[in-house]
């Protein structure tokens, strides 16, 4: 298991591409220079300890979230094969700063989880983790049943994080907590 405290998922390798030790990599990160720029990368397979490895070059690929890139020593399809479902990692303390009203994904995780019932903010639950294939989906425990509920992560349905005080406050469509 990842210790959240230290690493984060960015990408998936996915198949290798090509003859000469390419990897396609589905993106998890908003950063696309963590696939295009060169330099120390980390890949984890299954939860094994995470292993160093360089990224020589990326790219791309046209109207798509995903990545053909090349590492040092990678140079066969055999050898890029055998990297098919490691993930790539980023050390937390590596992680791109950001602007007032931006946050990363990660901090979202154990915040308590509020809603406007009756013009009171009560607590529902808490952010257990988040869903990240295609949209950004909250995984959120309830505290009633202890039900986890997907709450997909939009301004319109979260419209307040407060990473300071700890807390995000939900709008959800009637019936989104019933589901």
């Amino acid at each position: 298991m990842i210790n959240k405290n230290e690493w984060l998922i960015v990408g998936l390798i996915t198949s290798c591409h090509g003859i000469n030790g390419q990897v396609k990599v589905k993106s998890l990160s908003d950063f696309e220079e963590r696939f295009l720029k060169p330099g120390i990368r980390w890949l984890q397979k299954d939860n094994e300890p995470p292993a160093k490895i360089k990224l020589i070059s990326g790219y791309k690929q046209p109207g798509k979230e995903t990545f053909i890139i090349k590492f040092e020593g990678i140079t066969t399809r055999n050898n890029a094969e055998q990297l098919k479902n490691y993930k790539i990692l980023v050390e937390t303390n590596q992680l791109p700063k950001l602007k007032k009203e931006e946050f990363h994904l990660l901090e979202l995780i154990n915040l308590q989880v509020k809603i406007l019932e009756n013009d009171e903010l009560k607590i529902i639950g808490k952010v257990l983790d988040l869903e990240n294939e295609k949209n950004n989906l909250l995984i959120i425990e309830l505290f009633k049943n202890q039900k986890k509920v997907l709450i997909p992560f939009v301004k319109e349905i979260v419209p307040v994080v407060d990473i300071k005080n700890n807390f995000l406050i939900i709008d959800p469509p009637k019936g989104l907590l019933e589901i």
